[in-house]
């Protein structure tokens, strides 16, 4: 009996640890994704408003930039 309620201690600790661990290391991986989203987030920011301010000085160069990553032609 005395044997069943170590085991059942050791047990619920073994699975403390584990939650622990697990908890721990996608707590860091969510934390990397995270920081890379809000990095990809200025980087569009920062694209759109480069992209705007073409748009509005270089129409034309802005229209070739857009035909060259859309990969479609918008002429006709």
């Amino acid at each position: 009996m005395l044997r069943t309620l170590f085991m059942i201690g050791l047990m619920a600790l073994v699975g403390l640890f584990v939650l622990k661990l697990f908890f721990g290391v996608f707590a860091g991986l969510l934390g990397v994704f995270i920081v890379l989203a809000l990095f990809a987030l200025k980087v569009v920011i920062i694209g759109a408003i480069a992209y705007f301010i073409l748009r509005v000085v270089s129409p034309d160069t802005a229209k070739s930039l857009s035909e060259k990553f859309s990969g479609t032609s918008t002429s006709i």
